[in-house]
């Protein structure tokens, strides 16, 4: 079985369109048999791709810190890894996953971006990158194309990231059976 990790806000953010995105996404990461990665909370976004995939009988792991238990509501529907930080949460995420799926999100989905991408120019995983919601995306994939045109990154350090509005191409990039979905 494939493990997807989603990067999500624990807010809703001001475009409805996010949430569908967030629904979308669950319910093809159930459907299609993989296991869903995220920060184990039951608000914002991250709620709602869990509850999605939870939908369709997919397998969910949450992993959340013990500190945030009760500021992002700990989802009891889940398999729950409780960790000690922040920083042992995206370990834990990281480790756990073939492949990435980053939603809208605000400062702590960024860190978890970057520090999975860290990771990723450092040579700790080769794992793909599916960035969903191409506009809210766009001064990323502007400040990543920059930080290679400056000679901050070699050449290829953003191949295998995926920037769109498909989550059947987003899923296709991480490697899960977008069919059954």
């Amino acid at each position: 079985m494939r493990s997807i990790c989603v990067f999500c806000g624990s807010m809703m953010g001001n475009d409805p369109t996010y949430k569908d995105l967030a629904a979308q996404t669950g319910t093809a990461i159930g459907k299609s048999q993989a296991r869903l990665i995220y920060g184990g909370g039951d608000i914002g976004l991250m709620g709602v791709v869990a509850n999605a995939a939870l939908a369709v009988q997919g397998e969910v792991l949450g992993v959340i810190p013990e500190f945030l238990k009760d500021r992002e509501n700990a989802h009891e529907d889940v398999e729950l890894r409780v960790v000690a930080t922040m920083s042992a949460r995206k370990a834990m995420m990281i480790e756990e996953a073939d492949g990435f799926i980053v939603l809208p999100g605000g400062t702590g989905t960024l860190e978890e971006v970057f520090d999975m991408l860290s990771r990723r120019r450092l040579g700790q995983h080769e794992k793909p990158v599916a960035f969903l919601g191409a506009s809210y995306w766009a001064p990323l994939k502007a400040m990543l194309e920059q930080v290679h045109s400056h000679a901050f990154a070699p050449s290829g350090a953003a191949e295998g990231f995926l920037f769109t509005d498909s989550v059947d191409e987003a899923l296709a990039c991480v490697g899960a059976d977008a069919e059954q979905a």
